[in-house]
């Protein structure tokens, strides 16, 4: 289907950014309730209340939408602006204590465990729902996460590839926390709770992989 001029979507529409909020809102609750591969392009139009039209002008097809709610969520993922430089240990040690605690945060989000959710029931029917959350979503805290390494490695002081030190943070990170809210045996943690298991990743990384000699 072509896609409307945006004078057009403009007129039928009015503010382009709130009517795309709206689509999203309305795309992403639809994907959660019916699944993405159940969900339709007209119910999600109906639900945002809007016309087909304006719906593929303003965000695109379903496969788009779905990119696009992952990738609003996964902006809060990337490296707080207000970190520290990594230049000694303790600093390493309170950046990657800032980190944990923020990627917990946001993930443990029930809207976010959701969305794993529904990449584990659509991934035999809808494969791309995984690809998009692997690549948008947790691609980004990983990137993230390997930037603060790869720094920490430019003052001496960690040894090894910042992929796969990453990978030992996030297992000492999530532990089995991620499988428990996926089969909801466990709630979300409090911030208590969450600062405290960031702190422990944090000490535990670093005892693991000690100054270079």
């Amino acid at each position: 289907m072509a896609r409307a001029s945006k004078s057009k979507v403009s007129e039928e529409g009015g503010n382009e950014g709130a009517v795309r909020d709206r689509i999203l809102d309305a795309a992403f609750s639809s994907f959660m309730e019916n699944g993405y591969a159940s969900t339709t392009t007209l119910a999600i139009a109906t639900r945002a209340r809007v016309s087909k039209r304006e719906l593929y002008a303003i965000v695109g097809n379903k496969q788009e939408m779905l990119i696009a709610c992952i990738a609003d969520r996964a902006k809060r993922l990337d490296i707080p602006v207000d970190l520290p430089a990594v230049r000694d240990r303790e600093t390493l040690e309170q950046v990657l204590v800032a980190f944990g605690t923020r990627l917990v945060q946001e993930v443990s989000d029930p809207t976010v465990v959701a969305v794993f959710r529904l990449a584990i029931a659509e991934a035999v029917r809808a494969p791309e729902v995984a690809r998009a959350l692997d690549t948008i979503g947790r691609e980004t805290s990983r990137t993230a996460l390997r930037k603060i390494i790869a720094e920490a490695q430019t003052y001496g002081l960690l040894t090894g590839e910042p992929p796969g030190l990453a990978e030992q943070f996030l297992g000492l990170l999530w532990r089995d926390l991620m499988v428990s809210l996926l089969l909801g045996t466990t709630g979300r943690p409090t911030q208590d709770e969450i600062a405290a298991r960031a702190q422990s990743a944090a000490s535990a990384f670093l005892q693991l992989y000690s100054l270079p000699n």
